[in-house]
C-alpha cells in the first residue's frame, strides 16, 4: 500500500537532511565524468534496445534516465525474482530476489549502451555501495545489472574491469551482472514519481541533484525535457 512508502519516506528525508553533508560528499566524488567503453556496441539504425538497471529506489534512476537524450521510455519496476514477488509490499521486505529496478528503452541511432552505462555509474548512483543507496538499505536496492544478451553482458562486464583498473572509484564496485529473465513494471503510483512529486524532500535531497549533475557531466546527453511512462513507446 502506498502508505507505508510514504511512512518510511518522513524517516528517510529526515535522515537524508541530518546527513546530507555526507551524502553530498559522496555524489560529488560519483559525479564526474568517465571514460567511454573500450568495448562497446557502435551506434546504428538498428532499431530500439532494452537496458534493465537497478540502483537504488526507482524513483531517481527513472527520472534521471528520462532526461537521457536518445532514451524513449523509462519504466519503473522489479526484476531478479519471480512474478508472485514482484509488489512493492513484498519487495520492500528484502527478501524476494528482486530489485526496484527501470528498463530503459533507447534508440541505437542516438545513443550506445555503453553510454547508458557511464550515466549509470557516475551520476545515476554509486556503485560501491553494497545492497544500499544514500538512505534506503536492503537488497532490493542493490546495483545490478540484468544483461538482455551476451553483447550487453561482454560491455557491461568490461567497463567494469576498466573502471576498477583505471581507479576511478575509491571504493571497489560492487554492481552484479546477471542475465536478464523477467521485469516486472511497478504500480502506476510509481512511474514518473519525481516528475509529479519535484518537491517532495526525499527525491530534492536525494535525486535532484543527480539529475543536476547529468546536466553538468555529460550536456550532450541531457534532455530538459523527460520522456514519461505515458508518451508512446515505440512498436
Amino acid at each position: 500500500m502506498k502508505t507505508f512508502r510514504h511512512t518510511i519516506q518522513i524517516v528517510l528525508t529526515i535522515f537524508a537532511i541530518g546527513m546530507s553533508a555526507g551524502s553530498c560528499a559522496r555524489a560529488d566524488e560519483a559525479a564526474k565524468q568517465l571514460p567511454p567503453p573500450v568495448l562497446d556496441n557502435p551506434k546504428s539504425s538498428a532499431g530500439f534496445q532494452t537496458a534493465v538497471l537497478s540502483g537504488g529506489c526507482f524513483w531517481g534512476m527513472q527520472g534521471v534516465f528520462e532526461h537521457v537524450a536518445g532514451v524513449t521510455q523509462v519504466v519503473a519496476g522489479y526484476s531478479g525474482g519471480q512474478q508472485s514477488t514482484a509488489h512493492y509490499e513484498d519487495v520492500s521486505g528484502g527478501d524476494t530476489g528482486h530489485a526496484e529496478s527501470v528498463r530503459i528503452t533507447f534508440d541505437l541511432r542516438q545513443i550506445t549502451y555503453g553510454e547508458i552505462l557511464r550515466v549509470y555509474f557516475s551520476v545515476a548512483h554509486d556503485p560501491t555501495e553494497l545492497n544500499r543507496q544514500g538512505p534506503d538499505s536492503g537488497t532490493q536496492y542493490r546495483s545490478n545489472i540484468f544483461a538482455t544478451d551476451d553483447t550487453q553482458q561482454n560491455i557491461a562486464r568490461a567497463y567494469i574491469a576498466q573502471l576498477e583498473k583505471a581507479h576511478i572509484f575509491g571504493s571497489p564496485i560492487v554492481t552484479r551482472v546477471d542475465r536478464f529473465v523477467a521485469f516486472y513494471p511497478a504500480e502506476a503510483y510509481h512511474q514518473d514519481y519525481l516528475i509529479h512529486n519535484p518537491d517532495n524532500m526525499y527525491i530534492v535531497v536525494n535525486d535532484q541533484p543527480k539529475i543536476a549533475n547529468l546536466k553538468t557531466v555529460y550536456p550532450a546527453l541531457y534532455r530538459e525535457k523527460p520522456v514519461m511512462v505515458s508518451d508512446r513507446a515505440p512498436s
